[in-house]
């Protein structure tokens, strides 16, 4: 049997179904003249609501605030028809720059090219035009370049709520042994040898 919304978390669902991006829980307590911490019980209630009843949809919490998602088992049917005849996927050129940027922001771009060894002017407005990365400053200095950051949209697209959420960098790269491996199939390509 479904338990009934409270009208408080139906009226942050109503909110949410017509949001764009992820409400923050300030926001939401100013609608509804609550209190932060009241208006997280709600959200629960909400999210509860939504598991309980295997609705189509979550509501999750997400670059600092709530949003309505379609259930992650039913990803295949939603991206059919989200795209369809879209190419949305990012290059590896762009994900390495991309990362970057959030492990070091912030960052120039002649940072960044620096670290990649090619020149990024490109793929930083792919990503700038796309939403994932942002200026957030300048840096001392002559010239003062321009800084990127990520973006809400970034947090978003991962599914997280706070860059401390990204995965530490050491546990994305390979360990002593592995590199070792890689080195000598290098060098036995580089002499001749079979690859």
């Amino acid at each position: 049997m479904t338990v009934a919304l409270s009208d408080e978390a139906r009226a942050i669902e109503a909110v949410l179904t017509v949001a764009v991006e992820p409400v923050a829980p300030g926001i939401l307590g100013e609608l509804l003249e609550l209190p932060a911490d009241q208006v997280e019980a709600f959200c629960d209630e909400l999210v509860r609501s939504c598991e309980e009843g295997r609705r189509g949809f979550v509501v999750v919490r997400v670059a600092g605030g709530y949003r309505m998602q379609s259930h992650p088992d039913l990803a295949p049917y939603v991206e059919r028809f989200a795209n369809v005849g879209v190419s949305s996927r990012l290059s590896a050129a762009a994900l390495e720059t991309l990362a970057i940027v959030a492990y070091r922001q912030p960052v120039s771009r002649t940072q960044i090219a620096s670290l990649r060894g090619v020149n990024v002017d490109g793929v930083v407005r792919l990503l700038e035009h796309r939403g994932y990365i942002a200026p957030v400053g300048r840096a001392d200095g002559p010239g003062q370049a321009v800084l990127y950051g990520t973006t809400d949209a970034f947090l978003e697209r991962l599914g997280l709520d706070r860059l401390d959420q990204l995965p530490p960098v050491e546990d994305l790269l390979p360990d002593a042994e592995r590199l070792t491996e890689l080195e000598e199939r290098l060098r036995s390509g580089a002499d001749g040898g079979d690859a």
